[in-house]
């Protein structure tokens, strides 16, 4: 019990601190840009509040692809419609890359992409593009595109691809990491460098003195009740709930955004090998398709079509019609409905252009840092590749407009966030020692906390710590005791979906793990009987309708 009132205490003193002082930025939203602005922003030795009305991620930063990228199908059509925005983003996006090594190593790694080629002069307009795309990534790039026959192409994709018409395949290299995980390590970056982070913490107003903007009032959404914010800035990190804080502020806004929807569905491991993803280059309606090794099981996606702002954004039948239907005219054996694990469906928040017509998949993926008449900054658009670029033109933004003394911005220098030490990247596991872990267990810790994994073995010793959630899974009952203690979860789909990210790979182990997971929260955070019944229901029903 002692344990759960540190808990409980910890998380009241940050809403006291939201309302007894005074910042110099509240960031509303906590997903990869408002997380993201609000680390680049404490760095810099300013006062900051970041308020998240669910948990850190729990939005579009979750539900992504997965990969850290410059985006081919973005450089295709730079090169194709001569497109200056475009090429810009591309060549923005792949220095990024690179960052996401030096802060996360434990979180990122390589990955070959395969793209099957069935028409022989397409090897040459794919081997030229994806040279292009190594050239513009200079030292930085992650591997040597190559060519290869059919009979290599087929090896290299683990027999997966079906031979038949196989006229070879273009192999490059990408990134890939844990969108979720990133996320929250950006907010509790944030918060060792000072910030004031808050999840389940809901804006309900904004406040104005003299037509400027003062602050805003926030509201616990576990029960404390309203909180008065007074902040000499107020960014707008919302994604696609953007225009409804702006129109907070301003009823008349004009639009800024076209929401797309982004439907995923995650397979079993046999569907490409762990080292290698596949690229599909062409699907009916002129988008590229990825199939990709992700935590032991296959990740495919994305779709593409307008959408509307909601919270738990449904998956359409149809899109997962639409996914198997295109990824099995390249396999050896066809996946069925049957061998979906898990779906999810992203929502991107595309800037809108009036001057630019067409599909949402046309829409540039820039963002934009835009300012209200009242003070209001919203930041809007973007991928998660150039988050780091997004927080620093904000804070840019912020230091320009609103008079804030920020220390210097060291764009060059990308900033490690908790568990990325020096030589924290995964390695050979040490023995599980007096804990009992297994040797999988060890490795699966390094992989997902870095530096921090041993905090979490030490804690495998308390309690049955080193037992697995559930069967067939390297997660560990330590792991949901660190989730609370140290990493600000306070409810189950917290730990199930994004802390641990069971619930992406495979909804009915969550299931499973759910009762365990909730009654070991019940113990660390101080609920009773109703309560832990309550909370384990409502997780329940959301684990059966959509993430």
């Amino acid at each position: 019990m002692a344990r759960a009132a540190q808990a409980v205490r910890r998380r009241q003193a940050a809403l006291a601190r939201l309302e007894r002082e005074r910042f110099d930025v509240l960031v509303v939203g906590g997903g990869s840009v408002g997380a993201g602005v609000a680390l680049h922003a404490a760095a810099r030795g300013l006062r900051v509040a970041l308020v998240e009305r669910g948990d850190f991620g729990c939005g579009t930063s979750s539900r992504s692809t997965k990969l850290i990228h410059g985006g081919v199908r973005y450089l295709e059509r730079a090169v194709t419609h001569l497109d200056a925005a475009e090429f810009h983003l591309v060549r923005e996006a792949l220095r990024e890359r690179a960052a996401f090594f030096r802060i996360a190593p434990h979180l990122s790694r390589r990955l070959a992409i395969l793209t099957p080629v069935y028409r022989r002069r397409d090897l040459a307009y794919y081997a030229a593009g994806l040279a292009l795309y190594d050239r513009l990534a200079g030292s930085e790039r992650l591997g040597p595109t190559e060519v290869l026959g059919p009979r290599a192409a087929v090896e290299r994709s683990g027999g997966r691809l079906d031979p038949a018409g196989l006229r070879g395949g273009v192999l490059y290299y990408d990134g890939q990491f844990d969108d979720a995980r990133l996320n929250l390590l950006l907010a509790l970056t944030a918060a060792a460098y000072g910030a004031t982070v808050v999840n389940y913490a809901e804006l309900r107003g904004l406040l104005k003195q003299g037509g400027r903007l003062d602050g805003a009032e926030v509201v616990d959404v576990l029960g404390s009740g309203p909180r008065r914010v007074r902040a000499r800035c107020v960014v707008n990190a919302t994604g696609v709930f953007a225009e409804a804080v702006r129109n907070l502020d301003e009823p008349a806004a004009a639009p800024l955004l076209r929401p797309s929807s982004g439907v995923h569905l995650v397979a079993g491991p046999d569907v490409c090998p762990t080292d290698t993803g596949i690229l599909i280059p062409r699907t009916r309606d002129g988008r590229v398709l990825f199939v990709l090794p992700w935590l032991g099981h296959t990740l495919i996606g994305t779709t593409d079509r307008p959408a509307r702002p909601e919270p738990h954004p449904p998956v359409d039948p149809s899109d997962v019609h639409y996914l198997l239907e295109h990824v099995n005219q390249h396999l050896r054996h066809p996946l069925s409905p049957e061998d979906v694990r898990s779906t999810w469906n992203g929502l991107r928040p595309l800037v809108f252009d009036p001057h630019r017509t067409g599909a949402t998949a046309a829409l540039a993926r820039g963002h934009v840092v835009t300012q209200s008449p009242s003070g209001l900054v919203t930041v809007a658009g973007g991928k998660w590749t150039t988050f780091r670029v997004i927080a620093a033109d904000t804070v840019d933004h912020l230091v320009r407009h609103h008079g804030l003394k920020a220390g210097p911005a060291d764009r060059g220098a990308p900033l490690p966030l908790l568990g990325a030490r020096a030589g924290s990247t995964p390695a050979a596991p040490a023995a599980g020692g007096q804990a009992g872990l297994t040797a999988d267990a060890v490795a699966h810790l390094r992989a997902r906390y870095g530096d921090q994994a041993a905090a979490v073995q030490a804690l495998a010793g308390e309690r049955r710590g080193a037992e697995r959630l559930v069967a067939g899974f390297p997660h560990i009952v330590a792991e949901v005791r660190f989730a609370v203690r140290q990493e600000m979860a306070v409810r189950p789909l917290d730990v199930l979906a994004r802390r641990l990210r069971l619930a992406f790979v495979d909804r009915r182990a969550a299931v499973g793990a759910l009762p365990r997971v909730a009654a070991l929260m019940a113990e660390e955070l101080g609920w009773d009987e109703t309560a832990r019944a309550t909370l384990e229901a409502e997780a329940r029903a959301q684990l059966a309708a959509d993430l």
